[in-house]
């Protein structure tokens, strides 16, 4: 009896618990824009006495407080969270077509902007108005990730596999820019073709992120010789560039 009574008077730990992030807000108005266009419903919104902002898009929350005081969105340091998801790709897919609808392009750079997504990735980011970043995992990612840095590569090869490194995992697209402008000057000129394609093909559509002229690039791509196989090969490790047939000689 004494067993039954601690029993009932203990409330019980179930396994359905919900958690939800909260992250800061350095403007309400500027967050409201950017997950209303992606789709996301506010179910709650305050601004005074202080910041509250609760959005849901299909299954998941996500809450945003008040921002502390000197907080830069620029930075990238705010907050994140993690949404665990079963496949990565129709996620992507829906925040892509709606920034399509919505500002007329994908938002690649800068504040706010959406991460590329490799086909056979497993992740991808967004980053809001306030620097943070909500990241979706494939739930059955490998537990070891293959992110490159390869010692068996050299040259041009070794710097595109630096490249991949900081581009799809550090989301570096400055640094990816100038290691890639270095390593074609000392090696492009021994590297294969397809190797050469393959970083003009990245310098053309980073320069369009970051707002730098692609003419140099295209011209030297248009310059080059391809075969069936090294089209086939270039198709393959970049169709998701937007342009990519409009590039290639």
């Amino acid at each position: 009896m004494d067993d039954l009574s601690d029993d009932l008077s203990e409330p019980a730990v179930r396994p359905n618990e919900t958690t939800v992030p909260l992250m800061p807000c350095a403007s309400v108005e500027e967050t409201l824009t950017f997950y209303e266009a992606l789709g996301f419903e506010a179910t709650y919104k305050q601004s005074k006495p202080y910041v509250y902002l609760a959005l849901q898009w299909s299954g998941f929350q996500l809450h945003f407080g008040s921002a502390p005081k000197g907080l830069d969105p620029a930075r990238e340091e705010s907050g994140g969270c993690l949404v665990m998801v079963g496949a990565v790709a129709p996620y992507h897919a829906a925040f892509v077509a709606a920034m399509r609808r919505v500002y007329g392009k994908v938002l690649s750079s800068g504040l706010p902007r959406i991460t590329r997504y490799r086909p056979g990735a497993s992740r991808f980011t967004l980053i809001d108005p306030s620097g943070n970043s909500i990241i979706f995992i494939q739930r059955d990612e490998p537990t070891e990730l293959e992110y490159g840095g390869s010692k068996k590569l050299t040259g041009l090869a070794k710097a595109l596999d630096n490249a991949r490194i900081l581009r799809e995992f550090k989301n570096d697209d400055l640094q990816t820019f100038r290691a890639l402008k270095s390593a074609v000057r000392r090696h492009g000129a021994d590297a294969p073709v397809v190797e050469r394609a393959i970083a003009l093909c990245h310098l053309v559509d980073l320069a369009t992120v970051l707002g730098e002229p692609t003419d140099p690039w295209l011209a030297d791509l248009r310059g080059l010789e391809l075969t069936a196989d090294d089209r086939q090969r270039i198709e393959s490790e970049l169709g998701h560039l937007a342009g990519l047939q409009e590039w290639l000689p």
